[in-house]
């Protein structure tokens, strides 16, 4: 299986891992505040159609090797707050969200779609994470990379590994993707 993440059309990536199980262990990690923010994000979730979450990303806690946050990502500093909208839930094996857009630099952003697909696989557990309804080419990048790091940095929790650094990995996989998916 290959790690990177697949464009499958243009606005839309997808990624798909094999982790260590059972199923409910992962969907876990994806529902619950505190197994979530080792990872990618804490904060509270209704675990159903319409419900609200809110995702407080602070990518410098996911590991404990402590390193500077890259100079384009300053203001990232400290956390960042994600407004959320759960369209599907399927426990434990769908979960389809709305990423609310917000603004960026004064201009409205559209909201993307998460959806988090999760099936047994043996001991092992295939989860999909396919994101849509990206605005453009910037976005798609940037979410191939944050993606890809976070989604290593699940595997590593899953696997009782130190969590790998957040920073240094996401800039690697940035430039990994800036060149792999140059005629995007």
């Amino acid at each position: 299986m290959n790690d990177h993440g697949v464009v499958t059309a243009k606005d839309t990536i997808r990624f798909e891992r094999l982790l260590p199980g059972p199923i409910e262990r992962v969907w876990a990690y994806l529902t619950e505040s505190e197994k979530r923010g080792k990872w990618l994000a804490s904060g509270p979730m209704e675990l159903k159609p319409g419900g609200k979450a809110e995702f407080r990303f602070d990518h410098s806690s996911l590991s404990p090797t402590k390193e500077p946050v890259p100079e384009r990502y300053k203001a990232k500093t400290g956390g960042v707050t994600m407004q959320i909208r759960v369209l599907e839930c399927d426990p434990p094996r769908r979960l389809v969200m709305t990423w609310l857009g917000g603004t960026k630099e004064g201009t409205m952003r559209q909201d993307s779609e998460v959806t988090f697909e999760l099936e047994p696989a043996g001991d092992k557990v295939r989860l999909r994470v396919i994101h849509r309804r990206l605005a453009d080419r910037a976005l798609l990048l940037g979410v191939a990379g944050g993606w890809h790091t976070h989604l290593a940095i699940l595997a590593d929790n899953l696997e009782g590994r130190v969590p790998r650094p957040f920073w240094s990995t996401h800039e690697k996989h940035n430039r990994d993707y800036e060149e792999r998916l140059k005629g995007v």
